[in-house]
């Protein structure tokens, strides 16, 4: 038996190769197939069931490009409904995979068709348990993605009973593959690790702890903070089916002029700009949004642009067949082309953003800046500078509407990542004296600057 997680920071999402006997199962592949398919040749096994534990909303899942090209069927656990084939297992049906087997555990809450896939041993014991959404380390997945067709509470009451009926009940030592890790907007608080046990999870997991029905539903669904608009366009696809990621690719990577790019733009596109933070800023086109391929890219394109916006690139040379991918995995197709050439291939004066270290961030604040700490919840929480205002990316731009567009603003994240996407927004939106402090928030503190902790109401 060989187990492997193949964990994509970008997404924080896990998908999973199991393998026996030269029978391999896919359990949530992402949009590309190569990573399976190689891995599969690499050892020389053949795939045989693609699982899926839900319909995802947070990225568009590979399950139908994969099935396709290695003539795998698609596995769902009950009352999944789909417009494309697939194979809806029955509670407790079991899978056979060389000398393992694999069984289903239909486990509703995070959505009403989410299920677990249960790991039995070539003796038959209980191996691993892979959770999808339905359990993380350290939380369990939202109840709220259904977008007004099953209330929270109704999809909590479920999900509290499939953890104490199915979950709970299985032994301390099996092992816990959920589907994301720290950073997926799908849970409220997701632990820094990708594996756990059953055991551990319940000594340490807030929703496994002894509680009523009712106070499971409170806890659960209270501070969960709105998901990205995105998230229901890509159940939706998830659903529905999708157009194989070869010709997305190839529809997608057209070389544009900088002339081409500008009437793009005049038509309503967006620029983005897709560099790390600290090479943006040195030069850029004018207007560009900056979420680079170096962070949670995926993850800020969903929370801050419109899944149906057109975007036209600017990438390092290279990266561009990347970039569409990278888009792709999340429901971003409508891509016109990028500029050829990159920044370096653009004709008009480009825009930059200043920076500063933690000798520069004083006397910036002695000479009246404004800090903007546009961090999450949690991390302003947690501790934040002293007379900070809290204007956190994922509610950009709307929370910017009472701000001075002239007054000086030191904008900092959590390393400067998204402290530069915070930049570029506020830029567009007619502000003109920003300050990027390089290293965010641990540059603050190594300046010496007072911080404190706090609860902010949303």
């Amino acid at each position: 038996m060989y187990v492997e997680q193949l964990y994509t920071n970008c997404l924080a999402e896990a998908a999973y190769y199991i393998e026996s006997e030269g029978e391999a199962a896919i359990i949530d592949p992402l949009r590309e197939t190569e990573p399976y398919v190689g891995l599969a040749a690499e050892r020389g096994a053949k795939i045989k069931y693609v699982f899926e534990t839900h319909f995802h909303a947070d990225f568009v899942s590979g399950h139908i490009d994969l099935s396709r090209q290695v003539g795998a069927p698609i596995i769902y656990g009950p009352d999944a409904t789909t417009e494309y084939d697939v194979y809806n297992a029955h509670d407790g049906e079991v899978f056979k995979l060389g000398k393992v087997s694999i069984k289903v555990l239909h486990t509703p809450g995070h959505t009403p068709e989410s299920a677990c896939f249960l790991l039995l041993d070539e003796n038959g014991r209980e191996h691993a348990l892979f959770s999808g959404d339905t359990l993380f380390v350290g939380d369990v997945g939202r109840p709220d993605l259904l977008d007004g067709k099953m209330s929270s509470e109704t999809l909590a009451g479920m999900m509290y009973d499939s953890l104490r009926n199915k979950v709970m009940t299985l032994p301390d030592n099996v092992i816990l593959y959920p589907a994301h890790g720290p950073g997926s907007a799908c849970g409220k608080n997701i632990g820094k690790e990708t594996i756990s046990t059953i055991g551990e999870q319940k000594r340490f997991n807030y929703a496994l702890q002894p509680m009523t029905r009712q106070e499971f539903i409170g806890k659960i669904t209270d501070g969960i903070q709105p998901p990205p608009a995105y998230f229901f366009e890509d159940a939706r696809i998830n659903k529905e089916g999708y157009d194989p990621i070869d010709q997305v690719i190839e529809a997608n990577r057209k070389p544009l002029t900088p002339q081409a790019l500008r009437d793009e733009v005049k038509n309503g596109a967006v620029i983005l700009d897709t560099r790390p933070a600290d090479i943006f800023e040195k030069g850029f086109v004018a207007g560009s949004v900056n979420i680079g391929l170096n962070g949670q890219f995926a993850v800020w394109v969903g929370t801050i642009i419109e899944i149906t916006d057109r975007l036209v690139l600017v990438t390092d040379p290279g990266k561009e067949s990347e970039t569409i991918l990278r888009l792709a995995r999340v429901g971003y197709e409508n891509v016109a082309g990028y500029l050829e050439g990159g920044v370096n291939g653009y004709d008009q004066k480009l825009d930059t953003v200043h920076s500063v270290d933690e000798s520069g961030v004083i006397p910036e604040i002695e000479s009246g800046a404004t800090v903007l700490d546009v961090r999450k919840l949690n991390e302003w929480n947690a501790s934040h500078l002293e007379g900070a205002s809290f204007l956190p990316l994922s509610e950009f731009p709307k929370n910017l509407s009472n701000l001075d567009k002239t007054a000086p603003y030191i904008v900092h994240c959590g390393g400067g990542y998204r402290s530069m996407t915070a930049i570029s927004i506020m830029k567009n939106h007619g502000f003109t004296n920003l300050i990027n402090v390089y290293g965010g928030f641990k540059t603050l503190e190594k300046a010496g600057l007072p911080t404190e902790s706090e609860s902010v109401a949303l």
